[in-house]
Formats: C-alpha cells, structure tokens, sequence
C-alpha cells in the first residue's frame, strides 16, 4: 500500500465516522509563546482541552506535520542512528472533545489496523495503565475491560506513568492511554522471544504505532491532579511507522515515504544505501546508511519549516532549523564526500512526493531550494574555516590530547560539530578530551536553562466560563471585570501578573504587530499594563503588581500614542506589499513582520537586491496611496472562500479560520487581524530607511511613517546644516563637498607614498638591528608606524632573511599593536608558531589576537606593557 493510500484511508475512515477533517496547522507557531513548534497532533487543539474556546465539531480528524527536536521531546541526536526516530513526522489523529471516550476511540483504532489496513492481529499488542497510588490515580479497569473484548489478556501490558500516562506539559490537561504497539520481526525471532518482553524496550521491530491519550485529569502547579469538567479523546498515530508496518518493511526508511529522497542522495552522491533487510554491512557501509538516514529526514524538517515561514537564523526556532540543517551537511561532508550543496535538489522529490495533501511545499519549491543552497554554501564555507582554526588548536596542542574546552570554543563559535573534530583528530593520531567538552557543553545548557526558567502559578478564577470578548477595533477605552489572574517567575523578566478580562480593548502581539500597552484604572488605583499576548485562545494582560481589590470594576484604557503610531505601521505595510508586487512581480510574498510604534519591518521573498530607484518607485506609490485618502474597509467575519474570491492575500505559514478578517485599502486586500488606520491619509508619510537581505531569496525593508518621518527629516536638516556651517555655508554645498573629497585623495596618495618611503628606510635601518640567536635572526623593536604599516614592515623584514624571527610593536591611536613573523623553515624545524608567540606576549599589552604559525598580529589596551613584550620576545628563540 502507498504511503499516500495510507494517509488517505485513515482520513477516510474517521470522516465516515462523523469526524471532521482539517488540514494541518502550520509546523511553526507563531502565537503560541510557550511551544516553538508543533510537537504533537493535538498543540493547534489546546485552547479546546483547556475549555478556553469550542471546537468547530466535537469530533475532528488530521495529519498533523510535527517537529520534536526541542526541549522534552528532543530526538534530534538518534535520528539517523536508528531507523525509527525522525525530526518531522506526520501524526495522524482522531479527537473527541467532550463526546465520545475509551470505548469508542479503542473501538475505532481496532477496527482501523485490522479491518480497513488489515495488521494481523497476533502481531498487536496494547498497554493500559498499572494506576499510581502516590496520586491516587487507580488502574485502567475500563480500557482492561474493552480491549479483552477485542484481544487476548496475554497481548495487554499494563504500562506505568512514564509510558501510560500523558501529560502537555508540567500543567495542564492529562490522563491516562493505551498504546498499540506492532512486531514486525519474522516469525523465527517471534517463536524466539516473545513480543510481549519488548514492548517500550527500543527495539527497532516492534514499535509503538498508536496511543489513545483519555484526557480526564488537570495537572495543577503544585503537581496535584483535579478532574476535568468534560472527558476528552486525544489519540495520535506516526505515519511513517504504520507505513513501515503496511508495506511489509523494518525500517521507516525503507518505505516509499523517503526512498524517493533515498535514490536521489544515491544518484548525486554515487553511494548506495542498504536496505535494513541486508544484515552484517560493513562499518563503513553502515556509517553511509546513517548520513543518507541524516540527509533525507532533516530536509524534510527544514523544506516544511522555511515553507511555513520559518527562516534559519542565529535565535530561536531560526537557529533550531539552522541546527538540523548544518547536522545533516556535516554528515554529507564527512560521510558522503559531499564538498559542496546538494541537500536543495532534494527539494523538488519532496515537493512532488508531498504536494498533493501539503500544498505549500509545492508553492514554495524555488524559495526553499533557494534559502536551503545558499545556507549549504554558507556553512561549507564555516566548515573550511573550522578546518584552519582546528589546525591552530592542534599546533598550540603539547601532547596527543587536545583540550575540550578549545574544541567547545570551535563548536560554539564557529559551528564546528564535535564529532568533526574528533574524527579529525583520529585521522592524526590525536584524541579529544571529550569529558571537558561535554561538561562546557553542560554549563552552556545550565545558563541557558537558567535564563528561560520559568514557573507558572495555576490561574485564579474569580469568573467561571469563557466570558472573555475582545472590543479593540472598535474601542480603545472599556469597563471591565478581571476574569482570572496568575503569577508568573522568570529569571529574564522577574515576577509578573497575567491577567485576563472579560471584554479587552487590548489588542494581543500576532501577526507581527507588537501587543497593547496602557492601564487598568480603577476608582482607586491605577496599574499600568506593560504588554498584551495571546495565550491558548486567552488575552493575557502582563502587569508588575495586580490591584488590591480585583473583584473591582476598571476601565481598561490602551495607550493611543502607541496604538496609533502602531496601525499607521500596520496599514503601510499593506500599502508596501501591493507596491512591491506591483513593481516587482506576484513572486513578491510576505515571509515575516514586525509592526511597532516606530517602525515597521517587511520580509519578502524576491530573487535579487531592490535597486535605488525600485525603492524610491515603492516609497511614490505608497505615498500615492496615502495621498489618495483611501478609506478602510474591514469585512470582520466572512467565509475564507468569499474573502479569497475577492482577491484577498493568504499568506504561507499562517492558520486560519473558517471566517477571517479581510482589510481593504483600495487595490490592497490581505486576510489580517490588526490594528489598522480608518483611513490612509492618516499615515501622513511613508520612507524607507534600509533594504537588504536575510536568506537567499528574501528581502528585508525597514520603513517608517507619522512622527517618525517628522523626525527623519527633521534630523537630515540638521545635519546638513551642520555640514554647511563647517563648511563656512558654501553657495553650492555638493561642490564643495566634492571638492573636499579630491583634496582628501590627493592628500592620501601622498600619505600612502610617504609611508612607503618611510616604511621603506624604516627597513633598510633595522635590518642592521637583526642578532643571531641560537642560529636565528632574531630582531624585536618598537616602531612609529600606524597597525597597518607594522604588519607590512614585519612582513618585509622578515622576508629579507632567512632563518628570521621577527617582533614588531607600534601605538595608534593610543592602543597597542604586535605583529611577529617567523620563517616557514624555523616553523617547520624548530616548532616556532607566531600565533603562540601573539597568544603569550599580547597578555602583557592586555591584548589578544592570532593569526597563522609563520605569522600573527594581535592588539591590546595598554601600550605601556609593550617594553616588557620586547624584552620577553628573545626567551622564544633561546
């Protein structure tokens, strides 16, 4: 059976049994703080378990793409190692809220598997869970009862708490599941040993496929359990294992889910990989199976990830997906002899092979081949550089073993991987000293850990039910009643107050625009509101103290300078988007934004840098279209479909609703929930300050509108005003300055020539100042040169003798600099390195520096230490 036949019998299945089907959230989450990306089936359902909204349909069904390779669920270092882990995965689900429970979701996962896929039933085994007396959660006598309805009592495994008993998170919704696991082994291992022994014991054969998760408990911050008000079901399938067990195979990778990438990595690269069928491979065919496995899952990972708008970066869910990336071309580069981009032709199988249920990996081919090559090219690049600094390490090494603390500065630095260097070092007859890297890998994670902890108190509820409304597009000022409150401790903002009202003019940070500002005002106190998020489909208020009396009435009150600079940012940067599709092609896409009060920021997919003139074509036409006093139209609840019909921009990466808001300015149409002007002459002024790129294929524009233009302008103004009064106020300002800047290169060629001349006889005198030591010219003197000029004349004394060693110090600018030069043969003869001598005297100018072992240069803070570094430079050489 094809793995597509799979995915769409399984959807097929849950909809003839009254479940709706919806297609998968986005795998990045954007509004979600607490969750980076999509790591299960339920993460776009939480706001229905936790009773904060109601679901569409009480019962839904989907594929789900999910990404664990952050925080608890961290797979990232097995994937490849085995045949079964993977970054991205689809999970297919079946969810109850509040209708069906265990006898019906165990009832319908039976019938699946053996019915409509036909798993033979002697190759099934569940687990319920054993019960935990400590929090007073007693054994799944139900599920026991249903499933021995269904399957021998020697086929049930009772599973304890880590295995059986599931939970979103340290809070939260949680219960206990059944897991269904399948053996896939041949019938001679099964008459062997019996599947039952290794259930949940890693082996690659028999599997978990599928757990039915009974959601009854809330786990509560002091860790105690209370029960939900509504039983729900929350059940979760991995894809690539049930294909594993329907096409008869032992290893997810044999499956037609990834050989198509397979046989493309063979045809690149001319290696082939082995089926898992083949047993007793050699060590290096083996390590060629695990690159391959590395390569043709992580692409997967990150070709969804960029196509839903996630970009690698250095931070966040950016540097995550760089991770994977630069994990799996440093397994081609050392693996796989691949020594330049090849993971980006992976990307057209992809898109061919998951298009039809995953569309956006089809629209956004080009720019994921595009982003993924040139972030290939980047770090080949970092890796040929790792390669030098390692040998600079090696050479500094006394000894076979080299510090893991050295190695940890390459990795951490450079992004030059562990295992690299290891290998590396093996080739040499060296080792790493792999206990000091792990335990400076170890402090790195503690700071971190330590600077994102948090701790979250459970919520306050003073008013039951979901009351909760947002009024901010059509008031900035409403009376209101505190719904519920919690605290919050983190180690980067220090204690804070969430709270949530039952009507919120706020608006919450989404969609790139930045959350409201402003205050709760009571008959009594003010408290000031420091900032507005959205949380599991609940405005959260962020607040330093909570009001004495909160059962109290309060005027919730947004600061309108904020707001308004704000929407002015919002509205223009539709404004922009239909210019720059206009001038520049419908390629143009929305790919990120950030809208605050004073700025706004724009990236946008397009293939090369926008010129001047392009920029200022963009800056004419919004400003036309703020000219133009075009009024809003906001169409707030209509059908996605009529929205889209009327030619409204959806962007990628984005989840929405059957109903959307539409906004209208003119020819400007996009789905959008922010803050916007009423109309476009309020913007006042439209200028772009920068342009320039963030990927391949993406662009980025900062700009500017209202007051901050003002102030642009107002400070152009005075600066040229400044200009012209040192100046002496010239008639024609642009003259003058033109005139200056040709004084200013003739006076540089003259500098240039008097420095040559000097540096010239500077050579020509020391050269007489050159001692043998130990059979080596050895020379060490302070000169009044700039840093430049130094390097240059180390580099000609040096070269004019062999045997030479030569130290060389100057001042410029009050800041001292060292240069050494040492001949290639003392180098190679006598072990000398220039980088060691740099390392060792620029302690004494409170300097640092480096360079290659024949020669280095460094700089420091205190010239006076230079004497001491003369007189030190000659112990080298004796």
């Amino acid at each position: 059976m094809k793995s597509q036949d799979v995915r769409k019998q399984f959807l097929d299945f849950f909809k003839s049994n009254g479940h709706l089907i919806v297609p998968s959230a986005p795998i990045v989450l954007k509004d979600d703080p607490t969750l980076m990306f999509n790591n299960s089936g339920m993460a776009q359902f939480k706001e229905y378990f936790l009773g904060n909204s109601t679901p569409k349909s009480k019962r839904i069904a989907d594929t789900q793409k999910c990404l664990r390779v952050a925080g608890k669920q961290n797979d990232l270092e097995e994937v490849g190692i085995d045949t079964y882990h993977h970054t991205m995965f689809e999970m297919l689900g079946n969810w109850s809220f509040g209708d069906y429970f265990k006898r019906e979701a165990i009832n319908f996962s039976w019938k699946l598997l053996t019915e409509v896929y036909k798993i033979p039933k002697e190759n099934i085994y569940v687990s319920v869970f054993e019960g935990n007396k400590e929090e007073n959660v007693p054994f799944d006598q139900e599920a026991w009862d249903i499933w021995k309805e269904l399957v021998d009592e020697d086929r049930i495994i009772l599973g304890n708490k880590k295995d059986n008993f599931w939970e979103m998170g340290d809070q939260g919704p949680c219960g206990p599941c059944s897991e269904i696991h399948v053996d896939l082994r041949s019938a001679e291992e099964k008459a062997q040993v019996p599947g039952k022994s290794l259930v949940n014991n890693d082996h690659p054969q028999v599997v978990e496929i599928w757990n039915n998760v009974f959601m009854e408990f809330n786990r509560k911050a002091d860790g105690s359990l209370e029960k939900l008000p509504a039983q729900h079901v929350d059940t979760g399938m991995g894809f690539e294992r049930l294909c594993m067990a329907l096409q008869g195979k032992t290893s997810n990778y044999d499956t037609d889910v990834f050989t198509p990438l397979i046989a493309k990595v063979e045809q690149i690269t001319g290696l082939k990989y082995t089926s898992n069928e083949i047993k007793n491979i050699s060590e290096e065919q083996n390590k060629t199976n695990i690159a391959i496995r590395v390569v043709v899952d992580h692409v997967r990972a990150v070709a969804f990830a960029i196509a839903d708008g996630q970009l690698p970066s250095n931070t966040g869910a950016g540097y995550v997906i760089r991770r994977i990336l630069r994990r799996a071309i440093r397994y081609g580069f050392t693996f796989l002899n691949t020594k330049e981009p090849f993971i980006n032709k992976l990307v057209e199988v992809l898109a061919s092979q998951m298009g039809e249920f995953f569309p956006e990996i089809k629209s956004q081919q080009q720019l994921v081949t595009n982003v993924i090559r040139e972030e290939e090219a980047s770090f080949l690049r970092t890796l040929d550089q790792g390669l030098q600094l390692l040998d600079n390490v090696i050479a500094q090494t006394s000894g076979s073993e080299v510090s893991g603390a050295k190695a940890f500065e390459l990795y951490d630095t450079f992004g030059f991987p562990k295992d690299l260097t290891a290998l590396i070092l093996k080739e040499k007859g060296m080792s790493l000293n792999e206990i000091e890297f792990d335990a400076s890998m170890q402090e790195q994670k503690n700071r971190s850990r330590a600077a994102s902890e948090v701790s979250t108190e459970d919520w306050t509820v003073l008013i039951p039910g979901n009351v909760e409304t947002f009024v901010g597009y059509d008031k900035v000022e409403n009376d209101v009643k505190i719904t519920r409150i919690r605290k919050v401790d983190s180690k980067k903002d220090g204690i804070l107050y969430q709270i949530v009202l039952d009507n919120t003019p706020f608006y919450p940070e989404g969609g790139g625009q930045v959350g409201d500002k402003g205050t709760l005002i009571s008959a009594n106190e003010t408290i000031e509101i420091i900032d507005t998020k959205k949380e599991n489909n609940l405005i959260l208020h962020f607040a330093k103290q909570l009001p004495e009396n909160i059962e109290a009435g309060f005027t919730a009150k947004v600061n309108t300078d904020l707001r308004t600079s704000t929407s002015k940012n919002h509205s223009a940067t539709h404004l922009m988007h239909l210019a720059l599709r206009n001038l520049l092609g419908t390629h143009v896409e929305q790919k990120g934004s950030l809208v605050n009060p004073n700025y706004l920021r724009f990236d946008f997919s397009h293939f090369s840098k926008v010129s001047e003139d392009e920029l200022r074509q963009v800056e004419a036409s919004v400003n036309a279209q703020i000219e133009a006093q075009l009024q809003l139209v906001e169409h707030r609840n209509i059908p996605i479909k009529e929205a889209l019909e009327k030619g409204a921009m959806a962007l990628f990466g984005e989840k929405y609703g059957d109903n959307v808001r539409m906004i209208e300015f003119g020819d400007s149409k996009e789905l959008c929930g922010g803050i916007h002007v009423k109309n476009t002459a309020e913007i006042w002024h439209f200028k772009i300050i920068s342009e320039g790129a963030v990927a391949a294929g993406i662009r980025r524009i900062e700009a500017i509108t209202g007051d901050a233009v003002k102030g642009f302008y107002q400070n152009q103004e005075n600066t040229l005003s400044e200009i012209k009064e040192t100046l002496k106020n010239p008639q024609d300002i642009l003259k003058s300055v033109a005139s200056l800047q040709d004084d200013n290169a003739k006076l540089k060629k003259q500098v240039e020539q008097l420095l040559k001349e000097k540096v010239g006889a500077l050579k020509t005198e020391l050269e007489k100042d050159f001692q043998e030591v130990n059979g080596i010219n050895f020379l060490a003197k302070q000169v009044d040169l700039s840093m430049a000029s130094t390097k240059d004349l180390a580099s000609a004394l040096g070269s004019s003798k062999a045997d030479s060693f030569v130290f060389l110090a100057s001042v410029e600018d009050g800041l001292p600099n060292i240069h050494c030069y040492i001949s290639k043969e003392l180098v190679a003869g006598k072990s000398l390195n220039a980088n060691a001598v740099i390392k060792e005297l620029g302690k004494y100018i409170e300097g640092n520096g480096g360079g290659q072992p024949f020669f280095a240069s460094g700089k420091g803070k205190n010239a006076n230490g230079i004497a001491q570094a003369l007189v030190h430079a000659v112990d080298f050489v004796k």
